[in-house]
């Protein structure tokens, strides 16, 4: 599985969009300061999971999301898309 991972910065507020084979050791790295964009923003809450079947779908769609202006971007996270409990609880 391919899963589109968005955070967002406990520090500030703003978001991240990724893309990650493993959202759970992903955050880590963000949290552990392992990424220069992220690291002046720790810590981290994982807040959106988006997953897909083929790598190509979640590469194309974080590209897509790295677009998303603020109040797209809270409407995906409110939505059903959003599979973070999901991913999660599984």
């Amino acid at each position: 599985m391919f899963y589109v991972y968005i955070i967002q910065s406990q520090k500030d507020g703003t978001y991240y969009k990724g893309f990650s084979e493993n959202p759970k050791l992903r955050l880590e790295f963000h949290n552990q300061g392992q990424s220069s964009y992220t690291s002046k923003k720790t810590p981290w809450n994982l807040v959106g999971i988006l997953p897909f079947a083929e790598k190509r779908q979640a590469l194309e769609k974080e590209k897509k999301l790295k677009k998303y202006g603020h109040t797209s971007l809270i409407a995906l996270l409110n939505s059903d898309q959003n599979k973070l409990l999901d991913y999660l609880n599984g």
